[in-house]
């Protein structure tokens, strides 16, 4: 169904730009250049699609846009490097090996360096701003992948340093005492103290958004897979135990776009989060014991069937070539609300991918 899905979506998205969303009131795809966060997903996308069907036209189709998106790993503008360049490169890379990508996720996890900022021992998500000083938020776990990964294979080892460090004050200072998770800190460089815990996509500075949750539990079971380290292992446990847990999670487990909506049960559900958690729970269950693995791997297995129904997947065809309906970018905003995105898909089919290979 990707397959041809995405062979839609393809012909629908100009050769210089980004997939984003579908806006159904136009009838049109949105687009973007190739510096917006979400600019690796699409080939990454496709890199999966290759893997599980080695169809020549959508492999074609990923390097036409990994030639796009190369020349951002020069980009140090934010922290989405990993998100941008990881997700497309890091893929092409562990599919075919070639040297030239490889140095391209050198260059990135170069570039991602930059942002770190030794006085508050975390890389700075965004510019400083009206809003922020200087803001780092629970999505930069992920892209520590890309320090971690070129460290562990040749680049500078202070990468994987910095990553490390980037960890250990989110766990210190990022999470409440259920292990929930804020979305935003913003800190004072100068004396590196925290001024604001406070939220930007989320439902209110105390809510759990949930794909926030996602980011962090996605996060610390994949430095835990770099580093072996018991506290971020625990921490993804944790970050598990508050997710699956949680009162407001819905039986077919993919939740509300904030656990805390004001107007749950109608809140608008987040398929990102979901396709994202899923993922996350499929890794963790590599490193838990019997009776873990079984519960994480049963709510992945629910989620993966719940996004692979009719009440979140498109018919072929429609959904602009997207494979996911209903994901929520950012409601405050009134941004992306109940629409498809590109990492919702990414995250589906890593999923499904991690699913044949591992519990298949």
């Amino acid at each position: 169904f990707a397959v041809q899905q995405y062979k839609v979506l393809s012909n629908n998205v100009a050769a210089d730009v980004m997939p984003v969303t579908f806006n159904e009131k136009e009838n049109k795809v949105e687009t973007s250049n190739t510096k917006w966060w979400c600019s690796g997903f699409f080939p990454g996308t496709l890199l999966y699609i290759y893997e599980y069907t080695k169809d020549a036209e959508i492999k074609a189709e990923a390097e036409k846009r990994l030639a796009i998106l190369e020349k951002e790993k020069h980009y140090t503008g934010n922290h989405d490097l990993g998100f941008m360049m990881y997700c497309s490169f890091g893929n092409a890379y562990r599919l075919f090996g070639k040297p030239e990508d490889k140095a391209t996720i050198d260059t990135a996890a170069a570039s991602l360096s930059t942002r770190y900022r030794p006085s508050i021992k975390a890389i700075q998500s965004w510019d400083s701003s009206k809003n922020f000083k200087c803001p780092v938020i629970i999505d930069n776990m992920m892209n520590l992948e890309l320090l971690s990964w070129a460290s562990d294979n040749g680049a500078d080892p202070k990468f994987k340093e910095i990553a490390i460090t980037h960890a250990n004050t989110t766990i210190k200072n990022h999470f409440r005492p259920d292990y929930s998770s804020y979305h935003v800190l913003d800190y004072d460089l100068t004396t590196g103290e925290v001024l604001r815990k406070v939220t930007w996509q989320g439902a209110a500075d105390s809510s759990a958004w949930s794909r926030g949750q996602g980011w962090g539990l996605y996060g610390y079971t994949m430095m835990y897979r770099f580093t072996k380290d018991k506290n971020y292992l625990l921490q993804a446990k944790n970050i598990a135990k508050f997710i699956l847990n949680n009162p407001n999670l819905p039986a077919d487990k993919i939740p509300y776009w904030d656990f805390d909506a004001p107007n749950i049960p109608n809140a608008l559900r987040d398929a990102s989060a979901g396709a994202l958690i899923a993922s996350a729970l499929l890794e963790l269950g590599q490193y838990s014991n019997k009776k873990e693995k079984k519960e994480y791997v049963a709510v992945a297995e629910t989620i993966i069937q719940s996004l692979a129904s009719d009440k979140y997947r498109a018919k072929l065809g429609e959904n602009g070539g997207f494979l996911l309906m209903h994901s929520v970018g950012a409601l405050p905003f009134k941004s992306e609300v109940d629409v498809p995105l590109t990492y919702a898909d990414y995250y589906f089919l890593e999923a499904l991918l991690r699913y044949k290979k591992w519990y298949l």
